[in-house]
């Protein structure tokens, strides 16, 4: 009776464990479902090595060697390109499967590169990384950021032709920013405290950035009511439609038109299907409200990050590597946040996933290398408020 236990508690431990690592696996490297066209989804190992070698060997072999900067130009560019061909072979794609297992991969990849890239600055002075980056581009040594520009004047007067003068590219940007956070996090008072919250970041820290500076009308109208709230609507929206969506995917193989075909050519660039999400409910704990405190605070801090980082090393917003960094940050926050999801919400997950860790990574990285560099700029730092009490001195009677 005693062994009969015994196995029956060792089958039980056996079955926990598997559903504990099939849920960690669904979010980590979540395989394919529907397979229609194989030959996408079966192995090229050795196509692709000789691929790879062969255009290699052909570039190395024909460019012109004559200066040191495309040399080293060319040496990089190699390097991340095999890096990330052995990220397609090796990693894991994450909880994304759509439009192809590959794509999740190169991100995952190209994050780790840009973690090692960071790693690499951080151990550099701030000389030496404004020599990089001015290596990358020249153009950069002759920019400089205007501390003397003025914010926020003339707040008091107010007219419709004022508010629509500021509705510029960078408002678009703001708008369709929100639309795509409301797609990843789909709750809508998770967002609204991630917009209310950043208003009040942005008060906190305008003594730093004067760019945060920002007239009442421009803070509350413009950017909590139109831009964040009109982007949150649209993407909660959004949601909502492909939430209603009834998926039923057929094999392109099965489709006899041409235009049939290439319809489903491109819904291959959509969600496979759309999973309802749900942050918090009746029962949860009071650790899954200081995951969400956690997320708030993170979010916070990967936003600073991208005004810190341009103003310490002076970038325009405009400049490609600030665009490239937040495109990559885009790509690479879409699986972290669904890792995070399941992490914070699925009890049978247990670990964190591979590409929420290493966003994790970024984003702590990038805050050492602004402070370790911003130490002038942040000795600036100021509490909001100066509290001076003084203890009156009592007359001494005789």
């Amino acid at each position: 009776m005693r062994k009969v236990n015994e196995k029956a508690m060792k089958n039980i431990n056996n079955y926990a464990s598997n559903d504990y690592v099939d849920a960690f696996s669904y979010i980590n490297e979540r395989p394919v479902d529907d397979i229609s066209l194989e030959f996408f989804y079966k192995p090229h190992t050795i196509t692709l090595l000789a691929v790879s070698i062969a255009t290699v060997i052909y570039t190395a072999f024909v460019r012109d060697e004559s200066t040191i900067q495309d040399n080293i130009w060319s040496g990089t560019c190699c390097v991340v390109f095999f890096f990330l061909i052995i990220s397609v072979l090796t990693f894991p794609n994450g909880p994304f499967t759509r439009p192809h297992p590959a794509v999740w991969r190169i991100v995952f990849g190209a994050s780790v590169l840009y973690l090692l890239a960071l790693l690499f600055l951080l151990f550099q002075s701030h000389s030496t990384v404004n020599e990089i980056m001015y290596w990358i581009d020249p153009n950069l040594r002759n920019f400089h950021i205007d501390m003397d520009k003025e914010y926020a004047v003339n707040c008091s007067d107010i007219s419709i032709a004022k508010v629509w003068s500021h509705v510029d590219v960078f408002a678009w940007g703001h708008f369709l920013g929100w639309m795509f956070k409301a797609i990843l996090f789909r709750h809508t008072g998770l967002l609204w405290a991630i917009s209310i919250m950043w208003e009040i970041t942005e008060i906190a820290f305008a003594h730093l950035l004067p760019n945060f500076l920002e007239c009442w009308w421009d803070s509350i109208i413009l950017d909590v009511l139109i831009c964040n709230g009109f982007g949150i609507w649209c993407g909660l929206k959004i949601c909502k439609v492909l939430e209603m969506r009834e998926y039923k995917w057929v094999s392109i193989r099965d489709i006899s038109s041409t235009t049939g075909k290439i319809k489903r050519a491109i819904l291959q660039f959509t969600p496979v299907q759309w999973t309802p999400v749900r942050w918090l409910d009746p029962n949860c704990t009071y650790m899954r409200f200081f995951a969400l405190s956690q997320l708030v605070v993170f979010w916070q801090i990967s936003e600073l990050n991208t005004f810190f980082l341009k103003h310490i090393f002076e970038m325009p917003p405009s400049h490609p590597l600030v665009i490239a960094r937040l495109c990559l940050i885009g790509v690479i926050v879409a699986p972290s946040v669904r890792q995070y999801y399941t992490y914070v919400t699925d009890s049978r997950c247990k670990r964190v996933g591979t590409q929420c860790w290493v966003y994790g990574a970024i984003m702590v990285t990038e805050s050492m290398l602004c402070i370790k560099n911003g130490k002038e700029l942040f000795g600036q730092a100021q509490p909001s408020v100066n509290l001076n009490v003084e203890t009156p001195k009592k007359d001494k009677q005789n």
